[in-house]
């Protein structure tokens, strides 16, 4: 992802890729490359993040060190280092989100309505898609979407990950989460509300990764001047509705 938002930052007026950040070593960018976020010896006005969650603290350290603002995409956190990342944001402005694409985030509202109108009636399936090297399962974007469809619903769902060692019918409050891997898939979302004698199917596929750095440098645009707190997809949505 490095490599698309360092392109992308090319395109948008007074915006330069300072720094980047990349395990491995001899990297060689128009830029310099540090190894590790303590390294880092330049200045920034925002810092982009898609990573791996082992670099969390690190990241967050640097950020609260140097007073940064913080777009944060890598997913696969624990929910320990989401309360981390939220105490973090106690201090600079951060904006979490697990998919930084405009669609999804779509998806994501459209889910919200069909569940808190079909919840009940409905089972509720979500169907992921990603490429053979992504570690993380079920995709931080599916949770977000169970997440959402949660809070609209007046009964706390329950996530199943693995029907395979469940000998029982499904649940009425139960919301299945599944997991595809292979090839070079970009990343495929699908949310199934299955009824009596009907089906209803919101879908979302990324045909490149273009989209994720453009949503991200959007976010760091966002953040600059920003005070303290924890944004989202949904507050740099509606200021661009403010906007317009």
């Amino acid at each position: 992802m490095g490599n698309q938002i360092a392109a992308g930052l090319k395109t948008r007026p007074n915006c330069i890729t300072v720094a980047g950040i990349d395990a491995f070593t001899g990297v060689e960018k128009e830029f310099p490359v540090f190894s590790t976020p303590a390294d880092i010896s330049c200045e920034a006005d925002v810092l982009i993040d898609f990573s791996n969650p082992s670099l969390l603290s690190s990241l967050l350290e640097l950020g609260l060190s140097r007073k940064m603002p913080m777009v944060i995409c890598t997913t696969g956190y624990s929910k320990d280092q989401v309360a981390q990342i939220k105490r973090a944001a106690q201090s600079v402005p951060i904006f979490y989100s697990g998919n930084m694409s405009l669609g999804v985030n779509l998806l994501i509202e459209l889910a919200k309505k069909a569940a808190s109108v079909l919840w009940g009636q409905f089972d509720v399936e979500i169907i992921e898609k990603h490429h053979n090297q992504k570690v993380d399962a079920p995709s931080g974007t599916a949770l977000m979407i169970a997440d959402a469809i949660s809070s609209v619903v007046e009964e706390e769902p329950h996530y199943e990950y693995d029907r395979h060692s469940q000998r029982k019918k499904r649940s009425k409050t139960e919301i299945g989460l599944h997991s595809v891997r292979g090839g070079t898939i970009v990343g495929e979302h699908e949310v199934l509300f299955a009824g009596p004698d009907e089906i209803l199917s919101i879908t979302h596929s990324a045909q490149s990764k273009e989209i994720f750095a453009t949503g991200s440098i959007n976010a760091a645009l966002f953040l600059i001047g920003k005070p303290a707190g924890l944004y989202n997809m949904s507050d740099l949505l509606a200021d661009h509705k403010e906007e317009s």
